[in-house]
């Protein structure tokens, strides 16, 4: 057994050592490359297994003989890739990858710059650049873009070979998918209008998936006859691939349908208790808005899917967690950092340990969650609880929580920790400016509580919707002249103000500073509709390793995707015209236009960095002025304005899903359309007998905590957006937040200019969209609920990722998941088991965190509404707008 002595490999780029050169020949994949492994000395062995992240620089000691026995063949693949690709092509692949990730903030720095400094060199003097056997360090990273990925978060959860073979489009997998869709469905629209609301999340159902598709493969028979058809209902182990399929199938549907709120605004007695809402009606408004953004996500691909610079962040834990439950890992894999346990074990270890605690912060000690100490000192303080109240104040608390519910809240170990910091570097700016408006009183704000996202009277009492409608829920000028318009608290004013300066910023600055990928992106979905009948979608893309694996299988063509969005639009127009919706056609067409205008740069945006924004606010604006004084027009557009993106995003990161996992395009198309379609059946059926049978469903005081707040909030938006109209709001008593819009517009040139000419190692991480981003994250979160998981995210996502790469790259990602999954099963437990019969436990503990003003008591507001001129609040009568 022959081993080396490595020292000072810490950093795996560098050594006082020169190798002789490893010469190979090159071959084209699909081939069988040549054998070269066994001609590899221990050093270069051990800085090709470093580098694939098999080993950890904390080993020092390479047996080569024993190494070779316990590499998986896709660790074995890339080392012939490895010592068969030429210096000549791997050169040609490092220059264009230097101008390819020029900029990419994805892509390691460290990682650029050595790839920068390869090229730059000459063999000879490698030496002299301290450079360990620059001829295989060429060949590692050439190889490594070539045949997987540049990412290493990609490379952690991917394959870099595929078996084409593999089962995958089975009646087992669609049938798996579609039975958690329908129990996922059942539970998660019945029980979305309680509060608390309880439902079954995809990290949940991926650890009932194992086991069903396990009994399935042990009790099923393998085919049965129907007639002249043999179905094979059983075609051996049940496969990662078929349990990836059925991810994607519940993840894509399960949720509930955003134009179910419509259907309860309009039907209940309560809101707008309108007759002619129909089943047919439903089917149309559900139908177009569930299938619109299906269609737009088909003409994305070549912007959002096939490109690696598209990583989609906040997917990689769903594929992590399938790789740790159903992919066997090699015996005797060698310790990472010291850490010899299995992905599956670490999993299940995290799992059960977050399952037992989250009892503490969940039930037996909740001050854990809410861990507002600073106002336990006085919690009658209006000035303290402003500054770093949880639940009512602006949350500015150094430890905020111990409660992976709140410290998650930001997803602090799924995205990049630059996006987190921009975050967070806009909600801490926010802080600074609400206080501002706050204590300078500015439009009557002192007279409310500073971070709620309700509106107010001018009397500083929540503002009832319904003292300005008359017995029909109709619009009352006379009782609206009496009670006056809605006032707005300071976190609230920011928020609006932070919407409408976002919008044009995120557009134009995308446009300046990507102009060309925004040019691309746009040819291209534009040669996706005119070149319809294609299915040649890779274009460019297809030397990518990903694509290359993917083009074994038969494509999903244009036009199935542009026969979805047609039949919507249809069904969009069909709704709008054959029903009093008081809403034009063209206003289904202002939607999708504004949908399509914005779809690129949403997309682009998140698939980079995982950050995203919706379009509701600008849409309500929009139908507000396009259309006034008509609330059930305003909820009729805003179901397609919001829902359009929103569901395309959704879409388009499942089957990016796919493409990481290599499921084939049309087993994942046929999957997304029969999951969607189930899942429209039963919110149909679910909504309309809760309707008709849930006694004062969606009442404050409702018995059973359907009260309904999605919904109410939805009702009181068109009653502010349709019947009240933005004019009177933000033309007539809040004229200053329309500047916004000019605002998001200037910033966008000082904002390029420091992208421009900023230090890139400043510049890269400089996202200013994202700090904007940043102020939406208060009325009613605030600080608090990101403050710990910054801690989190520098500490993994930085520190980690740093220092301890390959320990990174094998238990991050599962460890959010479990962190996830096992508090969401012991949420469901503890709902189930105590808190349903409201077995709650009274103890200081429990109460601390809700004395005086963040339990709703004493006064929550710095000026008192009684003292205001006159008595009350804002215009005075006979001014109102």
């Amino acid at each position: 057994m022959s081993y080396v002595e490595l020292d000072d490999l810490g950093d795996h780029h560098k050594s006082t050592e020169l190798s002789q050169p490893f010469l190979g020949e090159q071959v084209e994949l699909g081939e069988q490359p040549k054998s070269g492994t066994s001609s590899l000395s221990p050093h270069q062995l051990h800085l090709i297994l470093l580098k694939l992240g098999v080993i950890s620089d904390s080993v020092t000691h390479v047996p080569v003989e024993e190494t070779l026995e316990f590499l998986s063949p896709d660790t074995l693949y890339m080392m012939e890739r490895i010592t068969n690709i030429t210096i000549d092509e791997s050169l040609g692949i490092l220059r264009e990858a230097l101008v390819e990730h020029n900029g990419d903030v994805n892509f390691s720095k460290e990682d650029y710059n050595f790839i920068h400094q390869l090229v730059a060199m000459i063999p000879q003097d490698s030496s002299q650049e301290n450079v360990s056997d620059w001829n295989l360090q060429v060949r590692i990273e050439a190889a490594l873009i070539k045949y997987h990925s540049p990412y290493p978060e990609i490379r952690a959860i991917t394959d870099p070979t595929d078996d084409p073979h593999i089962p995958v489009a089975t009646i087992r997998a669609y049938s798996i998918g579609l039975f958690w869709t329908f129990i996922g469905s059942i539970i998660n629209n019945f029980f979305v209008h309680r509060l608390p609301s309880i439902s079954l999340g995809p990290h949940t159902v991926q650890l009932l998936l194992l086991p069903t598709g396990r009994l399935w493969e042990k009790y099923m028979p393998e085919q049965i006859k129907v007639k002249n058809w043999t179905l094979e209902l059983n075609p051996g182990p049940f496969t990662a691939k078929e349990m990836m399929l059925s991810t994607i199938m519940y993840s894509c549907s399960a949720g509930t349908p955003y134009s179910i709120y419509n259907i309860f605004v309009m039907k209940l007695e309560r809101f707008y208790n309108l007759k002619w809402v129909t089943p047919f009606f439903q089917v149309l408004l559900i139908v177009s808005t569930q299938f619109l953004g299906f269609g737009f996500a088909g003409i994305m691909r070549k912007v959002c899917i096939y490109p690696k610079i598209a990583i989609w962040p906040t997917i990689l834990p769903t594929i992590a967690l399938n790789r740790a439950l159903i992919t066997p890992e090699l015996p005797h894999s060698p310790a990472i950092n010291g850490w010899k346990i299995s992905r599956y074990r670490f999993f299940f270890v995290v799992f059960v340990a977050s399952f037992l605690y989250n009892w503490i912060p969940s039930y037996l000690f909740t001050a854990l969650s809410y861990f507002n100490w600073p106002t336990w000192f006085n919690p009658n303080s209006v000035h303290l609880n402003n500054i770093a109240g949880f639940k009512h104040g602006l949350g500015l608390n150094p430890i905020p929580s111990f409660d992976w519910n709140m410290l998650n809240s930001g997803l602090c170990l799924t995205l990049p920790y630059y996006t987190y910091v921009n975050s967070y570097a806009g909600a801490f700016m926010g802080f600074f400016v609400i206080l501002g408006v706050y204590y300078t009183n500015n439009k009557w704000s002192g007279y409310f509580p500073i971070n709620s996202n309700q509106l107010f009277n001018n009397k500083g009492q929540v503002y009832n919707v319904h003292d300005i409608l008359d017995s029909k829920n109709a619009f009352d000028s006379a009782k609206y002249n009496k009670v006056g318009p809605p006032y707005f608290s300071a976190a609230n004013l920011v928020l609006y103000g932070a919407h409408f300066c976002l919008y044009p910023f995120a557009i134009l600055y995308h446009f300046i500073t990507e102009w060309d990928s925004m040019k691309t992106s746009f040819i291209n979905v534009w040669g996706s509709v005119t070149d319809f009948r294609s299915t040649d979608t890779f274009g460019k893309y297809r030397e990518d390793a990903h694509c290359k694996m993917m083009s074994k299988y038969e494509e999903v063509p244009n036009w199935w995707f542009l026969s979805i969005l047609c039949v919507s639009v249809v069904c969009a127009i069909l709704c709008v015209s054959l029903y009093p919706t008081e809403t034009p056609v063209w206003g289904v067409f202002l939607t999708i236009g504004v949908n399509f205008l914005f779809l690129i740069p949403i997309t682009a945006i998140a698939s980079v960095t995982g950050f995203t924004f919706g379009l509701n606010v600008l849409v309500e604006l929009l139908v507000g002025y396009c259309i006034p004084n008509s609330g059930i027009a305003l909820i009729t557009l805003k179901s397609y304005g919001y829902n359009i993106d929103s569901q395309a995003s959704n879409y388009i990161t499942d089957q990016k899903i796919a493409h990481y996992a290599k499921i084939p395009p049309r087993a994942i198309f046929k999957g997304q359309m029969l999951a969607t379609g189930l899942s429209v059946v039963i919110a149909l059926i679910i909504a309309n007998w809760q309707i008709n049978n849930v006694a004062d469903i969606c009442d404050i005081d409702q018995k059973d905590r359907f009260s309904c707040p999605g919904a109410n909030t939805y009702f009181y938006s068109s009653i502010q957006y349709g019947e009240i109209g933005p004019a009177k709001v933000f033309s007539g008593l809040y004229p200053q937040l329309k500047w916004c819009f000019l605002l998001g517009a200037v910033l966008v040139f000082p904002c390029a200019w420091l992208k421009k000419n900023l230090p890139t190692k400043f510049s890269r991480y400089f996202h200013p969209t994202i700090i904007i981003g940043g102020f939406l994250l208060y009325a009613p979160y605030n600080l608090s609920y990101f403050t710990g998981g910054l801690y989190l995210s520098y500490y993994f996502m930085y520190h980690i990722k740093g220092r301890y790469l390959q320990w990174w790259e094998k238990y991050n990602y599962l460890l959010t998941s479990a962190l996830s999954a096992g508090v969401a099963f012991s949420a469901l437990m503890i709902f189930f088991t105590v808190q349903y019969n409201g077995d709650e436990l009274n103890w200081w503990g429990n109460n601390v965190s809700s004395q005086g003003i963040e339990g709703g008591k004493g006064q929550a507001t710095w000026l008192k509404p009684e003292n205001a001129p006159d008595g009350y609040i804002g215009l005075r009568k006979g001014h109102f707008p």
